[in-house]
């Protein structure tokens, strides 16, 4: 009765900030049980926003309005050192910059911060503000690994920070989520961030899955991370990727959408044989006039800047629906 009372509960918390879960009802779950996976919402699924990142050269009013003519569904604000909205001034600016967004008719669906820890400076301002606003999902910071640890400890120290950081999401019914991205940061081999995910499994921790950083890590093998870490996807990064050389040596190389190596078909089949519908977010890492690293002045007309920007979209929801 304690365990149905505790769970019962639990359950009626997560409804309330619109999200609910799957709670083993058992005593002792065995680890590495099903994740706590959030029912997706139908209002979110395969929305795609606009990383904001990309429109630092505009303020709010203007970036909400270039975002809705450009057809996105909504805007992906960051909240972060040199973002949109400074993590010290979030409790006045994030306000002002969603009330812009949802002026301009569309939602803020997602947010990205640098928030690595519960007990970072700015955390729990950031997520009490960003919950009474409306706002279901945040992308965190990246983690690196500690070269004096074993990846097995350091595992477990990564484990115990995100398990306390899982907590104060669901104090404020807010979904964390990490991005993969490639490189020697923790979650880029795929295996390392499901571990971690699978033994905190909180309906209030998951993944942000970003395609292009799993293929440059895995580029023949990535299928089989997306078919490990589905289960904890809570939202995801759309962008296509080429091989160049420069100073002699391989790197990867952000594309426009279709001139690049991603198997986006083979990909949205997966997604949706997985069963995951969630929130996009469009990020433009290519030559865009400066737009591609958050500059705040443009080199490149306007006009030419937003006429790729629709470009890429209009293909990403044709293959979306295509699948």
């Amino acid at each position: 009765m304690k365990i149905a009372r505790r769970n019962f509960i639990a359950q009626s918390l997560m409804a309330t900030a619109g999200i609910t879960s799957t709670l083993q009802a058992t005593a002792a779950p065995e680890k590495h049980s099903s994740p706590a996976r959030p029912v997706p919402k139908a209002d979110e699924a395969f929305k795609i926003s606009i990383f904001s990142k990309n429109l630092q050269w505009l303020d709010y009013t203007a970036m909400a309005k270039t975002a809705a003519e450009i057809g996105f569904d909504g805007v992906d604000l960051t909240v972060r050192p040199l973002g949109h909205v400074l993590p010290e001034n979030v409790e006045t600016d994030l306000p002002k910059a969603v009330e812009a967004v949802q002026k301009a008719g569309l939602k803020v669906y997602m947010m990205t911060t640098a928030i690595g820890a519960a007990d970072e400076p700015h955390t729990e301002k950031i997520l009490k503000t960003a919950s009474a606003l409306g706002i279901r999902h945040y992308r965190m910071g990246w983690l690196s690994y500690d070269d004096k640890k074993t990846i097995d400890d350091d595992l477990k120290t990564k484990r115990d920070t995100l398990k306390a950081l899982a907590q104060l999401n669901e104090k404020y019914g807010i979904s964390g989520e990490y991005q993969n991205h490639s490189g020697t940061y923790f979650g880029a081999a795929i295996w390392d961030l499901q571990r971690v995910l699978a033994e905190v499994n909180s309906a209030w921790l998951g993944s942000q899955y970003d395609i292009m950083h799993a293929s440059v890590e895995g580029f023949n093998a990535w299928s089989t991370g997306l078919k490990l870490i589905a289960p904890y996807i809570r939202s995801i990064d759309l962008k296509d990727f080429q091989w160049t050389k420069k100073d002699g040596k391989w790197a990867s190389q952000t594309t426009p959408v279709g001139e690049g190596l991603i198997d986006f078909k083979k990909y949205f089949a997966l997604l949706k044989r997985y069963g995951v519908r969630v929130p996009a977010s469009l990020h433009y890492e290519y030559d865009l006039g400066g737009a591609e690293n958050g500059g705040t002045t443009l080199t490149k007309p306007k006009e030419e800047v937003i006429a790729a920007m629709k470009k890429d979209l209009a293909l990403f929801r044709k293959m979306i629906q295509e699948a």
